[in-house]
């Protein structure tokens, strides 16, 4: 059995995408012969909490802790809400208050390259002394908040273990960077950070096909992709919503604001009294006041229930419900190589998929091999309308199925697999 260090911000109750992916690998390791070790804060700052989750971590596995301070605690003084908004990556796009700029400006230039930069020399000392008391055989950082990167860089060099640093998204090119008020010599420590660690991880994994081709461009280190993907171990009541449902999992922000899609369902409903009588949009998560206000002027206010952030059973269950999915990337070249988490958990709910985003989407290719429905870029209206209309058409006919394929590679077992492969070859 091999031990591994993991290193993660992310660890139940932390709610979100971002706790998934290694809460995941980590219940299936050691049928592959890994041991895990997690190390995580010990009084995060989490945005948002599902304590549910703290029921998925597997028994008998060792987890270190160590306190963290972060400024978002003390950034509250200055607003509650907007630093929730800003640690969630909520960042209003039209006219930001005072308070707003203020706070991005801070934190773009003093906390390079995030806000738990204050984490990292405690946790270098910390580990050093566990790891000599307690031998392993590699670390994983995982990130964003990509300071846990900086941790493996330094324990690397102190200790010559194997290190492999996953990229949950993007670092320089995330959509939100640009967002920062960021000076040229704090954009300068970015990408010289970025470098540092893509140069000398012995292993680099990526979620998605296009960050590979971004940093094979820093780095001749080997870059491998693994997907985030889907868990079977959830009981799910399969029962379809009795309206013409469509369902979005996941924050609304600012820039995810699809005025194209609002256009066509408030044209829909216009056009056809028994559509409108039919329809249901349904937004889980956070949205933000951009999007309320997108839908007012659509007249669809009436037409959607915004119910929030609930816990991930609950948005399971949403999902199996759902008569259609909907997934909503923001229109900008640098989320390409964004794939949703939650585009795996579309799979496995197998109802059909309506995804938006810019043109060459690592989305597009998903949906294509999986047959899990239709991918559009925001050119596409007369398409996107076309496909609601054909898609409400067999609602009404009871024909609305989905005969998807090839999504068994992506269940959270297999690529388990994958991941320990990937850390044994490096060993």
């Amino acid at each position: 059995m091999k031990r591994v260090l993991i290193i993660t911000y992310y660890w139940p109750p932390a709610g979100g995408p971002g706790v998934q992916r290694w809460l995941k690998f980590i219940a299936y390791f050691k049928e592959f012969g890994i041991e895990p070790i997690v190390y995580t804060p010990e009084n995060p700052n989490y945005p948002i909490e599902d304590v549910n989750l703290i029921n998925e971590i597997p028994t008998g596995i060792e987890v270190i802790k160590l306190p963290i301070k972060e400024p978002y605690r003390f950034a509250k003084i200055l607003s509650k809400k907007k630093t929730k908004q800003i640690s969630s990556g909520i960042i209003t796009k039209k006219r930001p208050s005072i308070i707003e700029r203020l706070m991005l400006w801070v934190r773009g230039n003093f906390f390079i390259p995030d806000a738990r930069i204050g984490w990292v020399k405690p946790s270098i000392n910390y580990l050093a002394k566990y790891i000599a008391q307690n031998p392993i055989d590699a670390i994983i950082t995982t990130g964003p908040p990509h300071s846990m990167h900086l941790i493996g860089l330094a324990l690397k060099r102190k200790t010559g273990l194997t290190w492999i640093a996953d990229f949950r998204d993007p670092w320089t090119t995330i959509h939100y960077h640009k967002s920062l008020q960021l000076s040229n010599s704090s954009e300068k420590k970015h990408k010289q950070l970025e470098a540092e660690v893509l140069q000398n991880a012995d292993q680099v994994i990526v979620t998605s096909p296009n960050t590979k081709i971004e940093f094979q461009f820093i780095t001749k280190q080997p870059i491998e992709v693994i997907t985030n993907g889907y868990d079977t171990n959830h009981e799910i009541e399969l029962k379809l919503d009795d309206n013409f449902s469509l369902v979005h999992i996941g924050s609304l922000l600012s820039g995810r604001n699809p005025e194209v899609l609002w256009k066509v369902l408030s044209d829909l409903c216009e056009e056809n009294e028994k559509f409108a009588q039919d329809f249901k949009l349904k937004l889980i998560g956070a949205v933000s006041n951009e999007v309320i206000v997108s839908l007012k002027n659509h007249q669809l206010v009436d037409k959607a229930e915004v119910i929030g952030y609930v816990s991930h059973e609950e948005a399971l269950q949403f999902q199996h419900n759902a008569q259609l999915l909907l997934l909503i990337e923001m229109n900008l070249p640098e989320t390409r190589s964004i794939i949703p988490g939650k585009l795996f958990e579309y799979l496995l709910a197998k109802r059909p998929i309506i995804a938006l985003g810019p043109k060459g989407s690592d989305i597009e290719a998903i949906i294509s091999e999986t047959n899990a429905g239709r991918f559009f870029d925001y050119e596409d209206k007369s398409q996107l309308k076309k496909e609601i209309a054909d898609s409400y058409q067999l609602f009404k006919e009871g024909k609305l199925i989905i005969n998807s394929r090839g999504i068994e590679k992506y269940s959270r077992r297999e690529l388990t697999r994958e991941m320990a492969e990937t850390i044994n070859k490096n060993l």
